[in-house]
């Protein structure tokens, strides 16, 4: 899949994007983090600290705090709802756990009158998480599909596909044999409306009973079903979230996109003080960015859901050893980005060929030229684009002026070369875009689809699901 990996690599910052680990069930809605989903993210938080952190790491990002927190070098952000916010925090505690755990000798304090002071919970590190609150500009980077008619509409229509069709007709028996499994739960109390428009939904509510519930009759739905349950889920969400000739699908993945390389030009114009940026999601935007950067073509496991705790990566480094102690000079024609994408818990952080590229790595030049036209890069794109009426797109005008894709966390000077005029000047995922923000103040794997080949709609241009909160 790929060609040959340069041996001599500087890592200099990284942005990763992950899902939550294992939750109540979407139905009733409220979703939440169980203990088990916590301990996912604090393990994949763990995995990404072993090779980023770590001292003896061949990735360790250069001049990065080990073992101590440093805000400069780390930013966070997560949508304010539970689920998110919760799976960015127990990811960060495996990024920085407590002090005592770590060295015992950096945990404590020596006070004036000669005792030693540790800090709560074997000095648990408090890491600054950035919360996108209610209906905030902000949350486009990472839930672009929120607030979004476009987005909704283009993916209902996959539903008057005759490939929606002929599915639903052919899978019509398969589903009502799980009648008796659901019919406690009150919307499902007729084996009519069990079918294929409700893939997810059934899926999700008959995994969640087989891991919690042990009373539940999910318990009798065996692991072959299961697995083709999950399928025509994966094949069912999968077209609500890409389709080739209909953009509008996904558009979170072109903002998300534009978040992408607002956090990577974070990183260079602060020559390297931002480090490590987190942002927690949904999976509906992995399935987006899966079909916007054409993985698709170079493993038919991205046309599946990812797993709980899943992750994507964008690694900056530099292939030049001289540049092993310092930040590049020339950052457009020293850097390199790469993208890894880790299957939940159990999988390993691997590397893929973006944009059928066929490398494991892009110039950033490359990467910023192949990446900004798949890209949103400002509010006003967006508002336009969704044809949003929410309160902030009100105070933007005809002409598209609004603010940029942002980056947040460090501090530095202007863009690199490559990405001027291109994402334009860059303010913090955390800050609010001026004009919107005037105006708010005053007023969301495995295998291809039953009956289809693996690219059949994305050739065609079919595939469909649910429009709730994609968790």
């Amino acid at each position: 899949l790929l060609a040959g990996t340069v041996t001599a690599e500087t890592v200099h910052g990284v942005v990763v994007f992950s899902r939550h680990g294992d939750r109540t069930t979407k139905h009733y809605g409220a979703q939440a983090l169980t203990g088990l989903g916590a301990t996912q993210n604090f393990q994949v938080g763990s995995d990404y600290r072993a090779r980023y952190l770590t001292t003896g790491s061949p990735h360790r990002i250069l001049n990065i705090s080990e073992f101590n927190y440093v805000s400069s070098q780390v930013y966070a952000t997560a949508p304010s709802q539970g689920i998110l916010l919760n799976t960015a925090t127990a990811f960060l505690q495996g990024l920085y756990p407590p002090l005592v755990g770590l060295d015992p000798q950096i945990a404590s304090q020596t006070l004036n009158n000669g005792t030693n002071s540790t800090s709560p919970l074997n000095g648990y590190q408090y890491v600054t998480l950035q919360g996108i609150v209610g209906n905030s500009p902000d949350a486009i980077w990472i839930k672009g599909d929120d607030g979004c008619p476009a987005y909704t509409q283009a993916g209902d229509s996959f539903k008057q596909s005759t490939e929606f069709m002929t599915r639903n007709a052919e899978t019509r028996g398969f589903y009502r044999g799980f009648f008796p499994v659901l019919q406690s739960v009150y919307d499902y109390q007729s084996a009519d409306n069990m079918s294929y428009a409700k893939a997810y939904d059934i899926f999700d509510l008959i995994n969640v009973a087989r891991i919690h519930n042990a009373t539940s009759p999910a318990r009798n739905v065996t692991d072959e079903q299961l697995f083709q349950l999950q399928t025509l889920a994966d094949s069912a969400e999968f077209g609500d979230n890409y389709n080739r000739t209909q953009p509008a699908r996904s558009i979170h993945a072109e903002t998300f996109a534009g978040g992408v390389l607002a956090q990577l030009n974070k990183t260079i114009t602060s020559q390297g003080r931002l480090k490590f940026s987190l942002l927690a999601g949904s999976y509906d935007t992995f399935l987006a960015f899966f079909g916007l950067t054409n993985l698709t073509t170079v493993d038919p496991d991205f046309f599946g859901l990812p797993g709980y705790a899943s992750t994507m990566a964008f690694e900056l480094f530099s292939s030049d050893s001289a540049s092993a102690s310092s930040f590049p000079t020339d950052a457009d024609a020293d850097l390199r980005v790469r993208f890894l994408f880790k299957n939940g818990t159990d999988g390993a952080l691997t590397a893929y060929p973006l944009f059928g590229s066929g490398t494991d790595s892009l110039a950033w030049p490359d990467f910023v030229d192949r990446l900004q036209p798949r890209a949103i890069t400002t509010t006003a794109k967006w508002c336009s684009a969704c044809q949003s009426q929410v309160d902030f797109c009100a105070g933007f005008n005809q002409s598209g002026s609004g603010a940029t894709a942002a980056s947040g966390g460090g501090s530095g000077g202007g863009l690199s070369n490559a990405v001027a005029g291109v994402i334009g000047a860059m303010v913090t995922l955390g800050v609010v875009a001026i004009v919107g923000a005037l105006t708010f103040l005053l007023l969301r794997k495995r295998r291809s689809a039953i009956g289809a080949s693996p690219d059949t709609g994305a050739a065609n241009g079919e595939k469909g699901s649910l429009r709730s909160a994609s968790h």
